[in-house]
């Protein structure tokens, strides 16, 4: 089965293992992937732009 294009926040938390609060400080700080606020206020994250974040920090940790 493919991957979903879109992830809800919960499966970006998860996948990060990661709590909601830790991530929020996060992106108060400027830091994480792009986010995409659906009219009904829900957060959701393209596939590519969670795993083009995490390609650039195995990058800054090389």
């Amino acid at each position: 089965m493919a991957e979903p294009r879109s992830l809800k926040l919960s499966d970006v938390l998860s996948e990060l293992n990661m709590s909601r609060a830790a991530f929020y400080r996060m992106r108060a700080r400027g830091y994480g992937p792009r986010l995409i606020k659906l009219p009904n206020g829900h957060l959701r994250c393209h596939r590519a732009d969670l795993d083009e974040w995490l390609a650039g920090l195995e990058q800054t940790a090389a």
